[in-house]
């Protein structure tokens, strides 16, 4: 259950009464309308708690709940009847009977969307149940439930309203499913069947009749040929079209899209194996209003041809991305000259991208607002010097393994690029002096750094007093760093989610100690800290409440007490690691049974886990866990009722056979 659900499900707050401060005088709009201007969610908490009267407007006026644990559902969904989004993606434990009882009843009736992702223990019978209970409902998301097939979509398709469905992943669909999605839902503008390998032309053709709306759609990894990309051609008002991976799909079925309706504005055909540059020229012939083109990792060579007709969209394509091909600074000029409104270019693992060609480009392209350099090892600072000269407006720059850069290029684009959020520097070798530069981008909200073994605590303290917004920061193998580098961090970056300090083996539990201030963090990587123990463990749980994923693998000092203070505090935890770790059966039986929303564990060599004490945390999780990975070994030994019960409540195992080697961290 979400923390603000817990807190507000029985419509009241723990402050005063009704009537306290003068604010039950006030009518439910008025309350909501406050609600409303209060952007903060810490302050919006706050705000309900004051008073009864504010947790009763946030009730009536509520919008969106995300729900984490299936037992409160039911009461959830009387207390907020104003709900039009519901998210049930990481309900542990949601099955189809604890869905059908839960909408029972329940006033549904302004319910537009519904999120099921990765809920694989509901079937069609909470579908039916479900969309019985919404009868407004226009969008539903199902992707990465891979056990749903025909029968799901089928209870889908009595939605007739339905304008948005995501079928990713669900690999039981067939033509057959499609086709009752197709006649039951003939509104839908949105539609994504990626990896629905089940699904052939025959389905898409179908579809294609069928449902005239569409807008939208989505057949990367399918099995189809050109002659669903003919059916395709005929939606008139299709505007976004995805077959990443259709191996099956050449420049003939470009060709015949091409003779369709002039209103595709974005393709994306990468790693399509056998489309050429001459096919993306036929298809942007006949569509001369696309604004993005994606054909990274496909094309093998570039011709004229196609260079031609790339300039015929100079004043709408705005992204194009050709990732993975061999380019020279010619034809980086060439593209420069005839899409000058490029906002945004991908040449990650182009062979051949120099500083001139970036230069040609960027002299060119002024509105670029994001790059993406990846692994481009021949640029120097040079080029970045010619980027923050001609892209004022960029805000995301990718420079993974650019191995040449210094501080020269990085203090030239923290100079000149004020509105820079994103920026990736793995393995780029940066040094202090750099990040003394990027701390003058106070609007930075991502960033990457690992790999970069020159930087230290000093470093780190540059950017903790500027660059306040951060909400993502990779330290990988950055063994420089310590605990006074993690307190300083801590204290200057409270809005953190997202922090990666694998392999940095100088942090102890001091410094995880610091990462209890991040009340915000909710993933956090911590392999091979060979330093910590189950002290620094307790300290992140019980500060981190908004924590959803931890990574111990390799840390070895790590017991049972570390598992307990996860047990205890970290009660929103969906993801754990926990290999090689020094915890025992009573640890993981304790862990696995009173983390309601835990649904995803590592556990390879629990050298001290007996038989006994896996069977005992399995059983404990059974119906929550959704995915496991584990030594092969122990396939043979763990009763086979109990696998065959796991598998039945949708868990996936995965088994590795991996030899016990321990490592030091460095």
């Amino acid at each position: 259950m979400s923390e603000d659900a817990q807190r507000y499900g029985g419509g009241g707050g723990s402050g005063g009464g009704g009537s306290s401060g003068g604010i039950g005088a006030l009518s439910l709009d008025l309350l909501c309308q406050v609600l409303d201007r209060v952007q903060e969610r810490r302050d919006r908490k706050a705000c309900r708690l004051v008073s009864r009267a504010f947790a009763r407007a946030e009730a009536a006026h509520r919008r969106a709940l995300r729900v984490l644990r299936r037992e409160p559902l039911p009461r959830l969904l009387r207390a907020f009847p104003a709900l039009e989004l519901l998210d049930l993606s990481a309900c542990a434990s949601l099955d189809d009977a604890s869905l059908a009882a839960a909408v029972a009843g329940a006033d549904l009736g302004a319910v537009r969307q519904v999120c099921l992702a990765r809920a694989s223990g509901v079937g069609w019978r909470g579908l039916d149940a479900l969309v019985a209970a919404c009868p407004r409902l226009e969008a539903v998301d199902l992707s990465h439930c891979v056990g749903a097939g025909d029968r799901e979509a089928a209870a889908l398709a009595a939605a007739a309203g339905l304008r948005e469905l995501n079928l990713e992943k669900c690999l039981g669909v067939t033509d057959m499913g499609l086709a009752k999605v197709a006649v039951g839902c003939p509104k839908l503008e949105k539609l994504s069947f990626k990896w629905c390998r089940e699904i052939s032309d025959i389905g898409v053709d179908l579809l294609v009749k069928k449902c005239r709306e569409l807008r939208n759609l989505d057949i990367s990894y399918l099995e189809v040929s050109n002659e669903s990309l003919r059916s395709i051609s005929t939606l008139e008002k299709l505007e976004e079209l995805s077959m990443v991976g259709c191996l099956c799909i050449d420049d003939k079925g470009l060709e015949l899209l091409s003779r369709g309706s002039n209103s595709l504005q974005s393709v994306d055909v990468s790693r399509c194996d056998h489309v050429t540059s001459e096919g993306l020229a036929s298809l942007i012939d006949g569509h001369s209003f696309l604004q993005k083109l994606n054909a990274a990792d496909s094309l093998h060579e570039i011709g004229q041809n196609f260079l031609s007709k790339l300039a015929t969209l100079k004043e709408t394509l705005t992204m194009l991305r050709l990732d993975g091909f061999e380019v020279s600074s010619s034809l980086l000029l060439a593209i420069a000259e005839g899409c000058n409104n490029l906002v945004e270019v991908g040449l990650s693992k182009c062979n051949g991208v120099t500083d001139e060609g970036i230069s040609s480009l960027v002299a060119r392209c002024g509105y670029l607002r994001k790059i993406d350099l990846t692994c481009c090892n021949l640029l120097t600072d040079n080029a970045l010097v010619s980027i923050a000269d001609n892209c004022k407006m960029l805000e995301c720059l990718l420079l993974e393994s650019c191995s040449s850069l210094s501080e020269k290029g990085l203090e030239r684009i923290a100079t000149c690029c004020p509105n820079l959020s994103e920026i990736d520097l793995t393995d780029c070798g940066v040094n202090d002096a750099a990040l003394q530069h990027l701390a003058k981008c106070s609007e930075l909200l991502i960033l990457k750094l690992g790999l970069c073994s020159s930087i230290s605590d000093k470093g780190l303290g540059f950017i903790s007093s500027k660059c306040v917004k951060l909400t993502e920061v990779d330290l990988y193998r950055c063994n420089s760093i310590t605990d006074d580098g993690l307190a300083t961090l801590a204290k200057g970056c409270k809005k953190i989610k997202m922090l990666n300090l694998c392999y940095c083996n100088k942090i102890t539990d001091g410094g995880l100690s610091h990462l209890g201030s991040l009340e915000e963090l909710t993933n956090l990587e911590l392999r091979c800290l060979v330093r910590i123990t189950g002290i620094g463990i307790s300290s992140v749980a019980i500060g981190c409440k908004s924590l959803v994923e931890i990574d111990l693998k390799r840390c070895y000092s790590v017991d049972d007490s570390g598992l307990w203070a996860l047990a205890r505090y970290a009660l929103n935890l969906r993801q754990l690691t926990i290999s090689y770790c020094q915890v025992t059966g009573l640890g993981l039986c304790h862990l696995l049974s009173s983390l309601r929303c835990l649904q995803d564990v590592k556990m390879v060599h629990l050298s001290w886990v007996s038989i006994e004490g896996f069977e005992m945390a399995l059983r404990a999780a059974c119906g929550r866990l959704k995915k496991l990975k584990m030594l092969s070994s122990l396939k043979s030994v763990l009763s086979p009722e109990l696998l065959q019960l796991l598998q039945a409540c949708g868990c996936r195992i995965r088994w590795v056979n991996k030899p016990l080697v321990y490592k030091d961290g460095i």
